[in-house]
């Protein structure tokens, strides 16, 4: 395997969606994991669009929204994920904060992370799914170093609207390796058949290449699979996170959950000045900072304004 050069040899896929439920449960591992691998690795997100515009709409959008509202609910028992106290809507659609999501990347990747973290809190903690272009560019409002101008003019432009449908098309190539997938996970990640009859890969699924090969880790997994597959490609590439004071680690991240709190920090917690913004299932923590500007906990515009 060849990469551009000044390119890590290593490169992470993460296969991904922002109205995810067990994308959203992963985030933990995750962010353990790029915490571990540093600059050593490269790694990308493709947005596979979990919910395509040529769905069909639901006959009876209420009766889907409950039930989907149990899905999320079933999930987060495994993931231990906040979920919406109520869900106003099943998302219709993954397409406006999958651009978002992808144009936040044209600014570097400290707002590209922010961007889609405040994306998926819109429906797993507001319960409002950012599923059209205001919604999406509303949700991620006071993102720290944001050119909120900026993104919205990039992601209605023909460049990321290509970048993302490249994204869509990558996703529904699957490697045989999670055709058919075993495992004790409640979510083993085996790839899915779409409404239009593709085969898509299981949301979250990481795919691992190094010079010696690839590995697939699909669905929701401990990080001791994700290890293991570094390890066996390339040994050494992956070291022991550093656990964060939780005042840090609040600080950089700017929201944790209580799963990534236990993943990442060490110490008392709450830090000082840390506020929680509810869910069903626990609190949310974000950084004084971040609540200022979080749509869970800051102000209304003031009419007029």
């Amino acid at each position: 395997m060849t990469g551009t050069p000044g390119e890590p040899p290593v490169q992470v896929v993460e296969f991904t969606d922002p109205m995810c439920p067990w994308a959203w449960g992963s985030e933990p591992v995750f962010r353990r994991l790029r915490a571990g691998l540093g600059d050593r690795a490269g790694w990308r997100r493709v947005y596979a669009i979990l919910f395509d515009d040529t769905d069909d709409p639901a006959p009876d959008p209420a009766a889907e929204t409950a039930w989907y509202a149990r899905h999320v609910e079933e999930i987060s028992s495994h993931t231990g994920a906040p979920r919406a106290p109520r869900l106003r809507r099943v998302a219709a659609s993954s397409w406006p904060s999958s651009l978002v999501a992808a144009a936040a990347e044209l600014q570097g990747e400290e707002v590209a992370r922010r961007v889609l973290r405040r994306l998926r809190e819109s429906v797993f903690v507001l319960g409002d799914p950012a599923d059209t272009a205001a919604r999406a560019t509303a949700a991620v409002r006071g993102v720290p170093g944001l050119d909120a101008d900026r993104l919205r003019a990039d992601a209605a432009s023909p460049g990321v609207l290509e970048r993302v449908r490249a994204d869509r098309a990558e996703a529904r190539r699957p490697v045989p390796e999670v055709l058919s997938v075993r495992g004790g996970s409640p979510h083993p990640g085996a790839a899915r058949e779409t409404p239009d009859g593709d085969l898509r890969y299981a949301l979250p699924t990481l795919l691992v290449r190094a010079p010696s090969g690839y590995r697939a880790v699909p669905g929701w997994r401990p990080y001791g699979a994700y290890a293991a597959a570094f390890e066996e490609l390339a040994p050494g590439l992956l070291e022991t996170a550093v656990r964060l004071s939780p005042g840090r680690a609040l600080e950089h991240h700017g929201s944790l959950t209580e799963p990534e709190r236990r993943q990442l920090t060490e110490g008392a917690w709450p830090p000082p000045g840390a506020v929680p913004a509810g869910s069903a299932n626990g609190a949310l923590w974000l950084h004084p900072d971040e609540a200022s500007v979080h749509p869970a906990t800051a102000a209304p515009p003031l009419a007029g304004r």
